[in-house]
């Protein structure tokens, strides 16, 4: 009896820390330099929608 609840337990045990390993990992983000001088900063009007576009036919 006692026999049987050791292995099952370890049995239990090891599929646990099979389960655990397979889990993904957070990775950090890689750093990249941030674009100098390519985004057209105060080219549009803050916080008005585009106009809509007009179709004809």
């Amino acid at each position: 009896m006692i026999k049987t609840l050791l292995v099952a337990s370890a049995s239990l045990f090891m599929l646990g820390a099979a389960v655990a390993a397979d889990l993904p990992q957070p990775q950090p983000v890689p750093a990249e330099a941030a674009p100098i001088g390519k985004a057209p900063i105060g080219k549009t009007p803050v916080g008005k929608a585009p106009e809509p576009i007009v179709t004809k036919g």
